[in-house]
């Protein structure tokens, strides 16, 4: 089956204060009061120390900064990177494919939050093949993006058309936290391909099957799990998740899912043989389709012990690598 969501917006809506305290428990869990997440979030990173050499980096299109182009600026990072270095992005929108390749870890692409940049390229699965069409690929170890927007601008796929697949953000690398971001496309949006990843506060549209991959990320061995989100739109009908490969791992927790998501709530791609393999899970949900009744026999709605191990830090190993954004860091 489809995915026919037009948007799906996931707000973990952490208010960050202006500093970060050690992860005394990494294993504390998310509470299921919004009101609780900044101090949650204070508490559970821990003091992984920024490196004491940074550089800081500005690509504004217009002149005036150290490049004219973001890729310009991250081709001028050195190979085998050992520096935080902060990409700090001017005004406007970047019309480019970016590739971040894996020997360049510890970038950060950092925008205003007032202002937040654009990177914005047209790549199609047609052209690039559906992995390779992402507007920014990321292959490195240590990423971080801060207010920024990634769009793949290539038109609405209307079924007819092969290779309409558009990615706009590709995260092959681990250890990769994105805060107040927007990924915006059609289909495929968002390949969640590797590793361990952290989005806060990020906002993700696409209409057929906008989030994909093989990674263990929180939306806040292979799973997605999404915590106080918010799924809206403006269609109908939608599948949380459709089983395209056999063993998909996903659970959804304190998210609020209006009437845009299917009553059924999830898919097996129309392969029951994947029933017994898949594992679906739904924790205190909320929302006109969160009826978790209506679902199928293969779903789980999980109690305290078995929600326990999506909704902590430790569900990526934050302890080890977790960081605040720059400007949270940095003062």
């Amino acid at each position: 089956m489809t995915i026919t969501m037009t948007s799906i917006a996931f707000f973990l809506l952490l208010l960050l204060s202006s500093s970060a305290s050690a992860a005394d428990n990494d294993n504390a869990q998310i509470h299921s009061d919004k009101s609780q997440l900044a101090s949650w979030f204070r508490n559970g990173i821990q003091n992984y120390k920024l490196r004491t050499t940074r550089r800081w980096i500005q690509p504004y299109k217009n002149g005036g900064g150290n490049f004219n182009t973001v890729m310009a600026a991250v081709n001028s990072v050195p190979a085998s990177n050992t520096q935080h270095v902060i990409i700090w992005i001017g005004g406007g929108e970047y019309e480019e494919k970016i590739k971040i390749d894996r020997n360049k870890p510890f970038i950060t692409f950092y925008g205003s939050p007032e202002d937040m940049q654009k990177l914005s390229f047209d790549g199609t699965a047609a052209k690039f093949g559906t992995v390779d069409s992402a507007t920014l690929i990321v292959e490195s170890d240590y990423f971080m993006a801060v207010n920024i927007i990634v769009i793949n601008s290539s038109p609405r796929p209307d079924r007819k058309r092969k290779g309409a697949q558009a990615v706009a953000l590709r995260e092959s690398g681990d250890k990769a936290a994105f805060y107040n971001c927007r990924l915006i496309g059609f289909q495929d949006t968002r390949c969640d391909d590797r590793g361990r990843h952290f989005f806060h506060g990020c906002y993700v549209e696409g209409n057929v099957d906008c989030i994909f991959g093989s990674s263990k990320s929180l939306y806040l061995d292979n799973g997605y799990s999404f915590v106080h989100c918010t799924l809206s739109g403006t269609g109908g009908n939608t599948f949380l998740w459709r089983a395209w490969m056999s063993r998909p791992r996903v659970v959804f927790s304190y998210t609020f899912m209006t009437s845009v998501v299917s009553p059924l709530g999830w898919s097996d791609n129309i392969q029951p043989e994947h029933d017994s393999l898949v594992f679906y899970g739904e924790y205190k949900c909320m929302g006109p389709e969160a009826d978790a009744s209506k679902r199928p026999k293969f779903t789980k709605e999980l109690n305290d012990n078995g929600a326990r191990p999506f909704i902590t830090l430790n569900y990526i190993d934050a302890s080890t690598w977790l960081l605040p954004p720059p400007s949270l860091a940095l003062r």
